[in-house]
């Protein structure tokens, strides 16, 4: 049987390494001094980081043949700016060429996080290799990938970009190859390929692997915004964005990656009285309700927490489709969709994955593609993944539910009795899981992106809880270190801020371990200062998993 990968996510591509690291900011940076009325707005910001592009060109090494496109912009409450760039080079999408700009409340070029400083320069953007033979090559790497397997309505789009990520600026092809597997589930896989010699240069999985009320598998019964529609009520929230729930029906799709085929439909739950389901799995509604409240605790989360108004920031809602396929044993985030997908499990080993802590992880996803769009793969995919678990458990304990009280174990509560354990991951003691690393080591950007995000969530339970035995909501754990040093928590709350701020201001797309250990050292200087006991605590739990 096939290894269970829960948590899969969208399509990223490869690094192992961080450049340049970004300016420091002053301790502090986040209070809110400034008078509201000269504040400046996300348009002032984009005015003053169009004008240090001009006169930091060199620096950031921009020529005439590069162009920039916004990604994201964050102002602090006290007007530092934050914007950030993808790259294109003769119009060909940069991998790796992302970076960050800081800028003062004046305008004042601060520094810049940058994904690479290589010069990128090539004698020719003109293949050796053709489009259809690169998805030829993506083909049969997917084949390959699922040996045994007879895959159904293959398909390789290749895009002609720059990489940038693994060494010297090369001309490439990266080609999503998609299909379906025996039993209609999707399979998918990104490969880089070398466009002049044919040459695989990377490839990787490419899937992302989570006022009524209504009665929840796992949760309860619990608060939901609807909007009425003649003499019913639609699943669909218009407090948060127009976010709202469909039954896939059972139906499967390809519709993973840019290319969208017979995408599985969405329709829209209904209910009578706007009293949802029945709190059974036999009740189709009850998983919806699962998935729509899931939804609602994360949104309220990254706003309460972050002031964050939604996935990508923009106050527009997101998605849901359950009931995906039959016996699925996944949940996933897709960008092209711009949603989250929900199989109800086989029910021997796993159940209807809708629980609240898989929901808050496959938003994140969401969150980390608009921000620092940590490529799936290698370290940085580790990072990706430890991203999501790290926000699905404080989705988890804000939500403050007594029927699913906040806990550092990863999808508790949709294993089954044929499950190998009681959790899908532990974050006090990843290997807990059979797989996960606790320490990084020189072999860690090997080891599959689930397994390699133990080192990240490790350093997040000590930076939170500390190292040693303790008891939260009434779960036992008992984190050790690497170097046998004794770690001082924080608290999740401290985490949480520190974390974000990295990923939002810090982390570009090919942040490693190293990359992340300075990337959350500046932004607890940021938020508290060089000399704190924060600053201190998030050096010493990096240490203690290896990572100094």
């Amino acid at each position: 049987m096939s290894r269970i990968r829960p948590h899969i996510r969208g399509s990223r591509l490869a690094t192992a390494g961080i450049a340049a690291v970004g300016a420091t900011l002053l301790a502090t940076a986040l209070s809110p001094t400034a008078d509201a009325d000269d504040s400046p707005t996300r348009a002032t910001a984009l005015e003053n980081a169009a004008s240090v592009l001009t006169d930091q060109a060199a620096s950031l090494g921009l020529t005439a043949a590069q162009d920039t496109t916004v990604r994201d912009v964050i102002v602090d409450p006290d007007g530092t700016q934050h914007v950030r760039y993808d790259r294109t080079y003769r119009q060909l999408p940069v991998l790796g060429g992302d970076f960050v700009v800081h800028l003062a409340k004046d305008g004042t070029y601060r520094g810049a996080s940058r994904a690479t400083e290589r010069p990128i320069s090539l004698s020719s953007v003109t293949p050796e290799i053709s489009a259809p033979k690169a998805a030829d090559l993506a083909a049969k790497l997917l084949r390959a990938a699922n040996l045994g397997e007879t895959l159904k309505r293959l398909t390789a789009k290749p895009e002609l970009v720059v990489d940038v990520l693994h060494g010297t600026p090369k001309l490439a092809w990266r080609t999503d190859a998609v299909a379906q597997d025996s039993v209609g589930n999707p399979v998918a896989r990104t490969v880089l390929t070398d466009a002049l010699t044919g040459a695989r240069i990377d490839a990787w999985d490419s899937i992302e692997t989570a006022s009524g009320d209504g009665k929840s598998l796992y949760g309860g019964t619990v608060p939901l915004e609807t909007t009425a529609s003649g003499s019913t009520y639609q699943l669909k929230d218009p407090t948060r964005g127009g976010t709202y729930t469909g039954d896939a029906a059972n139906k499967t799709d390809l519709c993973l990656l840019t290319v969208c085929l017979n995408r599985a439909p969405a329709t829209v739950f209904t209910d009578a009285d706007n009293h949802w389901g029945t709190g059974a799995a036999t009740d189709r509604s009850t998983a919806a309700v699962d998935a729509q409240y899931g939804t609602d605790v994360t949104w309220d989360y990254y706003e309460d927490v972050h002031r964050r108004k939604g996935i990508a920031g923009d106050g527009k809602g997101s998605f849901n489709r359950v009931h995906y396929g039959n016996g699925y044993n996944n949940a996933f985030w897709d960008d092209s969709c711009f949603c989250m997908t929900y199989g109800d499990g086989d029910g021997t080993q796993l159940g209807p994955l809708v629980s609240l802590d898989v929901a808050g992880h496959e938003m994140t996803h969401g969150v980390t593609s608009k921000t620092a769009a940590l490529t799936y793969s290698g370290e940085s995919g580790g990072l990706n993944e430890a991203t999501s678990d790290v926000f699905g458990t404080l989705v988890e304990f804000h939500a403050g539910n007594s029927s699913d009280p906040g806990d550092y174990l990863i999808g508790e509560k949709i294993v089954r009795s044929g499950f190998s354990r009681d959790a899908l991951r532990y974050m006090d003691k990843p290997s807990k899981d059979g797989s996960s690393a606790d320490c990084w080591s020189a072999t860690t950007a090997t080891l599959d992106v689930h397994y390699s995000s133990g080192i990240g969530n490790h350093f997040a339970y000590l930076l939170a809880e500390g190292s040693g035995a303790k008891t939260v909501n009434g779960v036992s754990y008992n984190s050790p270190t690497c170097n046998g040093s004794s770690v001082n928590g924080i608290g999740r709350d401290k985490l949480g801020k520190i974390w974000y701020r990295a990923l939002t201001v810090y982390m570009t797309s090919s942040t490693n371990y190293a990359g992340a250990r300075t990337a959350t050292l500046n932004a607890a200087k940021d938020l508290y200062g060089a000399g704190s006991a924060e600053y201190g605590a998030v050096g010493a739990a990096w240490s203690a998993v290896n990572v100094g």
